[in-house]
């Protein structure tokens, strides 16, 4: 351990050697070689051998400085990609591996690792150590967009590869502890961001890039005559990589969203059972948060639920039946009383009972009063498809999460509920 150390800090003090004092304050030509030569020489150093040494946090921290800031397409995709190798060759959360030999008990059953000396992007502390690193030095503003974006994935990254381990061995053993110091959790509950300005935020970028890719993948040719007008003033480069790093930006948020949803799952089973403090505080749900948007903002319920390809914006079936069946339920009225001839009553919190409404011409009419057909009939093809996604799946372990379980209605009774749900829908616009 100690020799490693040492190899670390040899390897540390000839890297950044290669950046003198003034590499990171204005670009030149000299200025951007020197940095190329580093991310060259940390990744021959940490990547190319089999027994490299992990980057120190002086080095990591450099490499992710060369990205927030770098104008330059070949530093902003090198350090991009050199981050996420390094993040996948030395990952910072980690479950231990189990030996195939051994029977699963809970004696030998996968633990939690977390390098707590490892770099990482994201610091809980004071402001003063933001600055203006999101200047543009007067290169293409496209460059600009690209490096944000890349940027945004990486964080995202960060994230999920700090809360996938943690949540995979919560949900056999309910253990809020590692949930609560997950970055996503310290992240949403830091008083330096407004999380319900986040999740719109990620709700209305993610519909606007969904927007642009769809007329992007209509045309994919490149323009002729008004190319010259366009690209005077950005790297063609740049340009044409913009709708796939679009798309994946895209994808980069929803993982983002399902995350927060998923952290809020385990934060409610974590309250039930008398796990959590008041030092977790309260917050509104995420698909609370997204159920909201989607009704005050109806512009944004057709790219966010239009599945056009398949890179649609929201398609995880599980979350997207829960958003539809939360938003339907919304607009379906309550029965004021209940007597005790209705021993059994219209559920309509699941997908079942929403048809079930819709097959009513009364409750029907009501709903399409306040939402138009068109929405009603989106929404509930949507949610049919989910529907029909999560009765295919073999485990039922991601189904028994979800409100709507589908072992309740047979596929056969629910294809015949949403028969009559838009046979009566059609019958009432008509």
């Amino acid at each position: 351990m100690e020799n490693r150390r040492i190899r670390s800090r040899g390897i540390e003090v000839n890297t950044m050697a290669i950046l003198d004092a003034s590499g990171f304050v204005k670009a030149t030509q000299d200025l951007s070689d020197d940095r190329i030569t580093f991310l060259e020489a940390v990744r021959s150093a940490s990547l190319v051998p089999d027994n490299g040494i992990a980057p120190t946090y002086k080095m990591f921290e450099a490499i992710f400085q060369i990205l927030k800031e770098e104008n330059s397409l070949e530093l902003i995709m090198s350090s991009y990609q050199l981050l996420n190798e390094l993040d996948k060759r030395y990952p910072r959360v980690y479950t231990s591996k189990v030996e195939l030999s051994k029977l699963p008990s809970p004696s030998n059953a996968p633990e939690l690792v977390v390098v707590e000396e490892a770099w990482s992007p994201f610091t809980f502390a004071s402001d003063s150590e933001r600055d203006g690193a999101n200047k543009n030095s007067g290169e293409s503003f496209d460059s600009t967009s690209l490096r944000n974006m890349l940027l945004l994935q990486y964080l995202t990254s960060v994230l999920e590869g700090d809360f996938v381990p943690r949540y995979s061995i919560c949900k056999d053993i309910m253990n809020w502890n590692l949930l609560r110091e997950s970055l996503l959790n310290m992240l949403l509950g830091s008083r330096r961001i407004s999380y319900k300005g986040l999740i719109k935020d990620c709700v209305s970028i993610m519909c606007e890039m969904s927007h642009v890719h769809t007329e992007i993948s209509h045309d994919i040719r490149l323009p002729e005559n008004s190319a010259v007008e366009q690209l005077e003033d950005c790297d063609a480069a740049v340009a044409i990589s913009f709708p796939e790093v679009k798309k994946c930006t895209c994808i980069a948020l929803q993982k983002l969203l399902l995350m927060a949803m998923e952290l809020d799952t385990s934060k409610k089973k974590a309250d039930i059972l008398g796990l959590t403090t008041r030092a977790d505080g309260l917050r509104t749900p995420a698909v609370e948060i997204i159920q909201d948007e989607l009704t005050y903002n109806r512009d944004a319920l057709f790219p966010f639920f239009q599945a056009t390809s398949i890179n649609s914006v929201f398609n995880e079936p599980k979350w997207k039946l829960e958003l539809i069946i939360q938003y339907f339920q919304k607009y379906i009225a309550k029965p004021s009383t209940r007597t005790r001839q209705s021993s059994d009553p219209m559920d309509d919190a699941t997908y079942d009972g929403i048809l079930k409404s819709f097959s009513n011409s009364n409750c029907a009419k009501n709903i399409i009063k306040k939402i138009s057909a068109e929405v009603a009939q989106l929404l509930l093809a949507h949610a049919f498809q989910a529907y029909l996604s999560l009765s295919s799946q073999h485990s039922a372990e991601g189904i028994c999460q979800s409100k709507e379980d589908v072992r309740e209605s047979s596929l056969v009774e629910i294809c015949k509920n949403i028969i009559s749900a838009f046979t009566n829908l059609r019958r009432i616009d008509e």
